[in-house]
């Protein structure tokens, strides 16, 4: 019934919101926009809690399935991409999975980052969980700001390298930015904000 209650919520939220402070409206134009005019074929779900760990298995299923489609509604071809490829994991798991495909790779792969401000979990009296939306906030922020090779240099000679080494290793610790990234902050996880997520 929650699940529904978040559902309902963020229909409501659609329909009655004017479309520039509209979620749902930008969410979908941002998601046009990236596969139509950048050719992003892929959207990452980022989600940096466990409890949403299959998120981005079950999104793949609403978002892919109904937009998967070659014809319009009347049976015409389209001359569109009709949607991207939906995938993801936890943030932590990701992080030493593909991130730096997402930073230093050559496709542009928009990401929608989630979080909870309060968790189910404190582990650590919170410090866990703190840690975790450090990393949150950080990926976003290194996704928008990049890194540039004066960056990376300092950050390099400041670990002790120099010379050649340091030379040979500068190009691969420095990415562009900006990288397309959307951070969602839930309050907490609950059978409400997964509807409404949804």
């Amino acid at each position: 019934e929650q699940l529904l209650d978040g559902a309902h919520y963020m229909d409501n939220h659609f329909k009655t919101m004017p479309f520039e402070k509209n979620a749902p409206v930008i969410l979908a134009v941002l998601g046009v926009w990236y596969s139509n005019f950048f050719k992003a074929e892929t959207h990452a779900l980022l989600p940096y809690d466990q409890y949403l760990h299959r998120f981005a298995a079950y999104f793949q299923q609403g978002d892919m399935e109904s937009n998967g489609k070659f014809v319009s509604k009347a049976g015409k071809p389209v001359k569109y991409s009709t949607g991207p490829i939906v995938w993801g994991e936890p943030g932590t798991n990701g992080q030493h999975a593909f991130y730096q495909l997402i930073h230093q790779g050559t496709r542009l792969i928009p990401c929608d980052f989630i979080a909870p401000a309060q968790t189910h979990n404190p582990i650590a009296g919170g410090k866990h969980h703190k840690i975790l939306l450090s990393n949150f906030l950080a990926q976003t922020e290194a996704l928008m700001m990049g890194k540039t090779s004066d960056e990376a240099r300092a950050e390099l000679s400041k670990a002790g390298l120099c010379g050649n080494e340091l030379d040979n290793l500068l190009p691969h610790k420095v990415f562009v930015g900006n990288r397309p990234t959307n951070s969602i902050v839930v309050k907490k996880v609950s059978p409400f904000t997964l509807g409404a997520l949804i």
